[in-house]
């Protein structure tokens, strides 16, 4: 035999797994460890390939496939890549056991962590998979009156419990069966411990059913100094968006348990209740006289009716005969009657006022005040900005019109009011010597 061909066969004898043992047979520790190193770097590899090359190419498919379907969002979903990284654990989990040397406890607990980590891996992938069907459902026009965020986190409470579970009963060699069944002496201490999560869980319940709150929806609850939108709806709390850009935080459980106020029947019905009183002096009440009725009788929202009103009161004078003719039996027009009356008609004719719902103009009882009229009707606008430019309007007109009707407004005397006063008294002291002889 050559010598050259013999020493070739044993040098691709000596580069081969028998051949590469054998040179390592002096360090006995030196063959598994370059086994496990194998390992490791095939699991890398796995893990690599998943990742770098099969992911990627999913990522761009489902990106086309998102652009076609109008749908950003669902190529950003979390999923595949956290169900990518259970490759190298079961590629972990299947080699380690063809390494020679190991401990049988290092084996098994080895077997244990790699199917741990599957269990949380595709608990998980779960939770992002639920997380990508709240964000496809929220798409939906209605969603905004059903919101599933408080059902879906409660489906993820359970599975990350269970994935707990069977993490403990693997590592700890018991079936998880077992495991539930010893549990089940401890339901009243896991019932106190999940005492919130239960309630705000049957709070959501209720919320969603009778869709007392929506996302959208503007509610006031003082008692959590909460006033503004609701722009989440969560299994535990409910956020609202107060109108200073604070954000409160309202436990869900509070909006069974306590009392608030949704604003959202003033937004379907289309109309915004104005709820106001000018306060008049009541010194300032008094009959009209006829020129007076004359005057007011050429503003066209009064015409008609002082017509009515003289025709009324005549009708009514001329029944007490001569004693219709005295002043204090007659019935006559008052200024604060027809002040009324101009009110009522200003509002029937206002392009910012709702005529298909309730329209009052009232007395209320007078006080210290003076006697509150108050105006009582609804905007067609219900944008805070404009509710409250059609109030201001209406009460701007009010208050400037006011004194062609002989009426005040009552209030309290400033400081110019008693500047005033002292001035005219002392004016009044300085000229009454030059009247004397």
């Amino acid at each position: 035999m050559d010598p050259g061909v013999s020493s070739a066969g044993d040098w691709t004898s000596a580069i081969g797994l028998h051949g590469l043992r054998e040179l390592l047979a002096p360090w006995p520790w030196a063959w598994p460890a370059l086994l496990l190193a194998l390992l490791v770097l095939a699991a890398a590899v796995a893990n690599f390939v998943t990742k770098r090359i099969l992911l990627r190419g999913l990522r761009r498919l489902l990106a086309m496939l998102a652009n076609q379907a109008g749908k950003p969002g669902i190529a950003d979903m979390r999923v595949i890549p956290r169900l990518a990284n259970v490759v190298p654990a079961m590629v972990i989990s299947s080699g380690i056991g063809w390494i020679p040397g190991l401990p049988p406890a290092l084996v098994a607990f080895v077997h244990g962590a790699c199917q741990a980590w599957v269990v949380l891996t595709l608990a998980l992938a779960v939770s992002h998979a639920l997380d990508a069907v709240n964000e496809l459902y929220e798409r939906r026009p209605d969603a905004r009156n059903k919101p599933i965020k408080g059902y879906l986190q409660v489906a993820k409470i359970v599975i990350f419990a269970l994935a707990g579970l069977s993490i403990v009963a693997t590592l700890a060699g018991v079936k998880l069966l077992h495991l539930l069944t010893g549990l089940g002496a401890a339901t009243a201490v896991l019932m106190l411990v999940f005492q919130d999560t239960l309630l705000s869980l049957v709070a959501s319940v209720q919320i969603s059913g009778d869709g007392r709150v929506r996302i959208g929806d503007w509610i006031e609850m003082p008692s959590q100094n909460a006033d503004g939108d609701v722009i989440d709806i969560a299994l535990h709390t409910v956020t609202v968006q107060n109108w200073d850009k604070t954000v409160t935080t309202i436990p869900t459980k509070k909006l069974i348990s306590e009392s608030f106020k949704n604003w959202r029947g003033m937004q379907e019905a289309g109309g915004r209740r104005i709820k106001r009183s000018l306060y008049l002096d009541q010194s300032s009440v008094r009959f009209l006289e006829v020129d007076e009725r004359q005057r007011l009788g050429r503003f066209v929202l009064l015409r008609e009716y002082l017509a009515q009103k003289e025709r009324e009161l005549a009708d009514w004078n001329a029944g007490l005969g001569e004693d219709g003719q005295l002043p204090f039996n007659a019935r006559r027009i008052t200024n604060l009657g027809t002040f009324r009356a101009y009110v009522e008609r200003y509002l029937r004719r206002h392009p910012g006022v709702h005529q298909d719902m309730t329209l009052l103009v009232r007395q209320l009882q007078p006080g210290a005040d003076g006697i509150p009229l108050e105006i009582y009707c609804f905007t067609n606008d219900t944008r805070w900005a404009v509710y409250e430019g059609i109030q201001s309007d209406i009460f701007d007109h009010l208050l400037a019109i006011l004194p062609e009707f002989g009426l005040r407004v009552f209030q309290n005397p400033g400081g110019a009011d008693f500047h005033a006063l002292v001035g005219t008294r002392a004016a009044g002291t300085d000229a009454a010597p030059a009247a004397a002889p």
